[in-house]
């Protein structure tokens, strides 16, 4: 998993509520097992016509956005189904770091554990990042996760809160993969130990 520590990217506002994984990624898309290749159909409902042609209100359509890294969006995001599939189509767009006033549990989980950094903030702060976003969307923001702060230029700057085990994961592109190989030592250990006590397991 690629670490996370400083991003400095363009930020794409989605004004909706209850965005739902299915929404995100829609259920025609999830027979792949594969993270990478999902970020084309990713909002594939709300981002293309029927004959597959963009639509141009679609906030990751405009040219000022195409290559944002961050979304803003609104409370819920991530609701309904539990589908991993949802921030590997996210991350496979481009994206890194999501903020919202709130999020689906299962959803907010996955994003941490696909090296997405989603940011819960209050209402005001949101619409504040939004309001900015829309303004001055050639303004990248700045989001420093070791000092938890997201910042817009000499305009403003907010604290967010993030577990510290999370936090660490992150830092240091830490999967489960990732975290059960810090142990690789001590498994190689016990693997030793259990062969010299329990030999007849280990006979082909």
């Amino acid at each position: 998993m690629e670490k996370f520590d400083k991003l400095s990217a363009i930020a794409a506002p989605l004004r909706m509520i209850n965005v739902d994984t299915d929404i995100i990624i829609p259920k025609q898309f999830l027979k792949t097992v594969k993270r990478t290749g999902l970020g084309v159909n990713a909002f594939n409902d709300i981002r293309y016509n029927e004959d597959g042609s963009e639509k141009t209100d679609f906030v990751l359509n405009k040219d000022a956005y195409r290559d944002a890294g961050i979304l803003i969006t609104g409370e819920n995001f991530g609701c309904g189904s539990s589908r991993e599939h949802a921030p590997w189509a996210i991350l496979d767009m481009g994206i890194r770091c999501l903020i919202a006033p709130s999020f689906a549990d299962i959803f907010y989980n996955n994003s941490f554990k696909n090296g997405i950094l989603p940011i819960q903030l209050p209402q005001e702060q949101v619409d504040q990042l939004m309001d900015e976003a829309e303004t001055n969307p050639e303004a990248p923001l700045e989001i420093d996760l070791e000092n938890q702060t997201i910042k817009r230029g000499n305009k403003f700057s907010f604290d967010f809160d993030i577990d510290p085990f999370r936090k660490h994961c992150l830092l240091n592109g830490l999967d489960d993969i990732g975290l059960t190989l810090e142990k690789k030592a001590h498994i190689a250990d016990f693997e030793n130990n259990d062969k010299q006590k329990r030999s007849w397991l280990y006979k082909s």
